[in-house]
Parts: structure tokens; C-alpha cells; sequence
């Protein structure tokens, strides 16, 4: 949060006036914001990707082979070691588009907000925010089979959506609301942060040159750190709930034989939501 801080502090040009008129900003330089915002999205997506391909090796391992889990067991020290080096390129490579994507949206937000593009900023940042969300939606399928099966990232992908459609579980899995209660959490949780930043302007000059637009600022750091956090910490749930649906679609035989009492229940309950699909 400093350096994010620090960082934003040298994008204003504030030219200090009388005691009456306060300060004056300028317009900010887009170019160290998108470094700002490329450097942070691409950190915080490349650590929840790996969290995410983490857990997903692990609830594989013990979805195929439940002797070798446990905490700190075979199957998380092996995922981990291969998230951190096989599939680190694969990592790298979704959350740099990701994070490409993110970072121009950020821009063109920043640039609606100063009145520096007018109606243009507002057009790309919502095409930005729409490619960005088509990406993401891959990234979260792709990394399941990343995880488990350790293919690349672009074999991956084709390869899970392939099984969806073989499946026809197209429309089964844009029904999952997983995702949408932990982002609830995890904006409540950037609202809180936000708070706590609004409370800094107050006790600290960390904002000050910032302006009038301190307090707005403040909010914006605060929320996106909040929420980012919070996302990491939270994925690891929406990860093990994804790897679970992939796993069922693609092993169903692998959970009867090794967990038959829980692989009747989720036929059951499955086939009263989603009849003819199991």
C-alpha cells in the first residue's frame, strides 16, 4: 500500500497558491499510472492464478488418489513445487493478459474521471472491462486442467471447454454463483479497507498531493487493496468448487470408486438440478 501510495503521489503535478485557493493539480501522467496498474494487477493475478492451480492439483490428487493427501501430504507439496515451476510460464502468461487488459481499463477510468477523453474513455473502459471479465471467465477453467493435468495454458483451455461442450455442460456452468457470493465478500471487505484509508487522510499527509481529490484517492487505494486481498484469500475456495465440477465431468468414475457415499449424493442433487446431465 505505500508503494502503490508513493507511486500515485508522483503522477500528480500540484503547484501549490495561496492559503485560500489550496492546491492545484494538473493532469495526472497516464504512463506511470498504467505501470502502477500494470505491476499491481499482474502480481495480484499471477499470486491468485498460482493459489488457484495450487489447489486445483490437490483436490485432483485426492479426487484420484486419496492416500497420498493430507496437510502438508505429498499431493500439496508436489502441486505446489510444479505451480512454482512447470506451470509458472502458463501463470505468467494468463495473468500478463489479464493484467494488460486491467491496467488500460484503469487508464481509461482515470482519464473519464479528469474529463481528458471525454466519451471515448467511457467507451474503452467498458470493452476494456468486457475483455478483461472474457478472459478471466478463461483463466478460471484453464487453470483447472493447468493444475491437474499440468498441460499449457492454451492446450488447457481448449481442452476443459472441449469437455464442456462433449458434456453439454455449456449452460451448467454459467449457472455457478461461486464466484459471485465471494466478489460480494470480497467488495465488502475493499469497502472496509477504503474506510480505513479515508481515516489515514485524516491522521497522516500521505494523500496531500492529491489535492482537493485526497479523500477520493485514499478510498480508491484503500478499496483495491482490500479487495485484492481479500480475492487472493478467497480463491481458494472458488478454486477447489471449480476443480470439483471440471473433476466431475471429466473422472465421475474415479469418485464413485473412491468416495461412493459422496459421489451418490452429488448424482443425486445433481440430477434434480440438471436432469440427463450425469
Amino acid at each position: 500500500s505505500v508503494a502503490v501510495s508513493g507511486t500515485l503521489e508522483q503522477t500528480y503535478n500540484c503547484d501549490d497558491t495561496s492559503a485560500e485557493e489550496g492546491q492545484e493539480c494538473g493532469s495526472p501522467s497516464y504512463g506511470l499510472i498504467f505501470l502502477l496498474f500494470l505491476s499491481f494487477f499482474f502480481a495480484h493475478q499471477v499470486i491468485q492464478n498460482s493459489v488457484h492451480v495450487t489447489v486445483a492439483g490437490v483436490v485432483g490428487n485426492w479426487w484420484v488418489a486419496p492416500s497420498e493427501n493430507g496437510c502438508c501430504g505429498r499431493a500439496v507439496c508436489n502441486s505446489f513445487i510444479r505451480t512454482l515451476t512447470t506451470s509458472f510460464g502458463s501463470i505468467c502468461f494468463g495473468s500478463l493478459i489479464v493484467a494488460f487488459l486491467r491496467a488500460l481499463e484503469m487508464l481509461a477510468q482515470t482519464a473519464r474521471a479528469n474529463d481528458d477523453a471525454g466519451i471515448g474513455a467511457c467507451i474503452a473502459e467498458c470493452i476494456l472491462s468486457c475483455l478483461a471479465s472474457l478472459v478471466e471467465y478463461f483463466n478460471k477453467w484453464a487453470y483447472v486442467y493447468v493444475g491437474v493435468y499440468g498441460f499449457p495454458y492454451m492446450q488447457a483451455g481448449k481442452e476443459v471447454f472441449t469437455l464442456f461442450k462433449n458434456r453439454g455442460w455449456e449452460a451448467i456452468i454459467a449457472d455457478d454463483l461461486v464466484g459471485n457470493a465471494l466478489a460480494l465478500v470480497s467488495l465488502v471487505v475493499g469497502g472496509i479497507v477504503g474506510a480505513l484509508a479515508l481515516i489515514l487522510v485524516k491522521a497522516t499527509d500521505w494523500f496531500a498531493d492529491a489535492g482537493s481529490s485526497d479523500k477520493a484517492v485514499a478510498f480508491f487505494i484503500g478499496f483495491v487493496i482490500g479487495l485484492a486481498i481479500c480475492s487472493i484469500l478467497l480463491s481458494t475456495v472458488a478454486s477447489g468448487v471449480n476443480t470439483v465440477i471440471v473433476m466431475f465431468a471429466d473422472a465421475p468414475a474415479d469418485l464413485q470408486r473412491n468416495y461412493p457415499d459422496i459421489s451418490q449424493k452429488m448424482r443425486r442433487i445433481w440430477g434434480e438440478m440438471y436432469p440427463n446431465s450425469v
